[in-house]
C-alpha cells in the first residue's frame, strides 16, 4: 500500500469537512434559499465521499479481498475487514447514494437532508479516516 497516497486522500478529505463546517449554515431555510452554500457544501460532500470510496478501494486492493463491483461495497469490504465501523460504512454507503443523486440529478437534492447530513453525520467522515489511520499503523 502506497502510504503517500493514503495521506494526501486523507488530508484532503480532512479539508473537505473542515470547509463544510466553516460553511454550513445554521438553518435549513439558509440553505434551501442560498445557491452559494449549496454549491460549496455539495460539492465538498462529493468530494469527501469520493475520497472516501477512492481510500477504500486502495486498501482493498492491498488486502486479498474480493475487489467491490459497486461503490457502496467499498464501504461493506471495509466493515468485513474490520478497518471501519459497521455504523460508517453504512453512513458512507447512504453517503454514495447521495453523492450519485448530487452529481447526476442535481435538480433533485432534498436540501434538507443534506443539512442533516452536515449538522449530524460529518463525524462520520472523521470516525473514517481515524479509522483508516488506525488501519495503516497496525499494517
Amino acid at each position: 500500500m502506497d502510504r503517500d497516497i493514503i495521506s494526501r486522500k486523507l488530508d484532503s478529505l480532512t479539508r473537505c469537512v473542515l470547509r463544510i463546517e466553516a460553511k454550513r449554515p445554521p438553518t435549513v431555510d439558509e440553505l434551501v434559499s442560498n445557491i452559494d452554500l449549496q454549491d460549496i457544501l455539495s460539492v465538498n460532500l462529493e468530494r469527501a465521499v469520493q475520497l472516501c470510496v477512492d481510500i477504500g478501494a486502495h486498501v482493498l486492493a492491498d488486502l486479498d479481498a474480493p475487489p467491490p463491483q459497486t461503490m457502496g461495497e467499498v464501504f461493506t469490504s471495509l466493515v468485513a475487514q474490520s478497518i471501519i465501523p459497521e455504523s460508517v460504512g453504512i453512513a458512507l454507503r447512504k453517503a454514495v447514494g447521495f453523492r450519485n443523486l448530487s452529481v447526476h440529478a442535481y435538480d433533485h437534492v432534498d436540501w434538507h437532508r443534506v443539512f442533516e447530513i452536515i449538522h449530524h453525520k460529518i463525524q462520520d467522515f472523521r470516525v473514517f479516516s481515524q479509522s483508516i489511520n488506525d488501519w495503516s499503523d497496525h499494517d
